[in-house]
């Protein structure tokens, strides 16, 4: 049986964030969060240096490609509903 690695990056527009720290607080909660609730890797990859804009990646792994997509899609919407940050690109690779 294989496994199956799904991958999703999400691009965030934190209108919010005034300065790194700020960024850092509302990207960890949202982290956090999607670690506690889903079971999954997370963490930031891109744009660690500007202000108002991050990139996000979300790894889950299963025997199912179906299950792993279902779980980075609940992601997807969970980071989506919060109203602190923007979505603004994803993108989903299975491996």
């Amino acid at each position: 049986m294989a496994a199956i690695v799904g991958v999703c990056t999400l691009d965030l527009h934190i209108p919010e964030a005034t300065s790194l720290k700020s960024k850092r607080s509302v990207l960890k909660s949202t982290l956090d969060g999607i670690r506690d609730r889903f079971h999954v890797s997370a963490a930031e990859v891109e744009y660690l240096d500007l202000w108002q804009r991050a990139g996000i990646a979300i790894a889950c792994v299963s025997n199912s490609q179906a299950y792993t997509n279902e779980v980075l899609d609940k992601v997807v919407n969970w980071v989506e509903a919060n109203p602190r940050v923007f979505v603004t690109r994803v993108e989903l690779e299975f491996l």
